[in-house]
């Protein structure tokens, strides 16, 4: 998959290591959204540290996903690298596998904390656009993820090429799922409905940013991964929209 960058990816030195932007603002990411569970877990009364314990299970089983959904995607440029499977720090992450990946760590944490999965599910979801609006400005910064080429008077010249700031476009409309659902859940219902808003959104949003991805996107049936994901996220939630509007009647 071919990159092209827009500013430094390098953020500093430790020595003559590198340490790349991508990285810290992954780490970022992931830090918005243990404060974020560890504030709304104190409001709802749950014991100290239970946002901390959440996120280091997201967080591990979420990498591994992202990690190897991008290597699969890719594998022509890990082939005759096969030590570079491990270099995130560069870049290389792909949302989704993250969210298979998170998706099971949290099926697993929820059995051994003997919570229930729904309430945990919408508990969990209410941070994750906001990891992933700043996950987004790594792309950024990284040059990954870029759009396509444009006229647009806001676009960013890309190896010479004028382009849609594809990464800010997710960021700021995954800041604006996040303010929907820090909104909705409080107003909840039932148990599921949080993360019922958030497949039938986000997916939405994805589905139409892809259109202007510039990078090179495995296709199948005219669309391509991201958007057949998305479709089925966005069916999903609409099944368990309608699940759980029967249980209740």
């Amino acid at each position: 998959q071919r990159r092209t960058r827009t500013l430094n990816p390098v953020c500093f030195y430790i020595g003559s290591r590198p340490i790349y932007w991508y990285g810290v603002m992954v780490a970022c990411a992931f830090l918005a959204c243990v404060i974020r569970w560890n504030l709304m877990a104190r409001r709802e009364g749950r014991e100290h540290g239970f946002g901390s314990e959440l996120g280091f299970w997201i967080m591990v089983s979420g990498i591994l996903g992202a990690r190897l959904a991008y290597v699969l995607a890719n594998w022509s440029e890990f082939a005759n690298h096969p030590l570079d499977v491990v270099r995130i720090d560069k870049g290389g992450l792909i949302f989704y596998g993250g969210f298979i990946g998170a998706s099971l760590g949290l099926i697993l944490f929820a059995r051994a904390r003997k919570i229930r999965l729904w309430t945990l599910a919408d508990f969990t979801v209410c941070a994750l656009p906001l990891g992933h609006a700043i996950g987004r400005i790594g792309c950024f910064i990284n040059g990954c993820c870029y759009g396509a080429e444009t006229s647009v008077p806001w676009a960013t010249t890309l190896e010479g090429i004028r382009r849609h700031p594809v990464q800010l476009y997710e960021s700021a409309f995954n800041l604006a799922v996040f303010f929907l659902l820090a909104w909705f859940y409080p107003r909840k219902k039932r148990e599921g409905s949080v993360l019922v808003l958030y497949l039938v959104t986000y997916p939405v949003g994805r589905f139409l940013l892809e259109f202007l991805r510039g990078d090179d996107r495995l296709r199948w049936f005219g669309l391509n991964v991201a958007q057949e994901v998305s479709l089925g996220l966005f069916v999903a939630g609409l099944i368990l929209w309608f699940s759980m509007k029967r249980k209740a009647e």
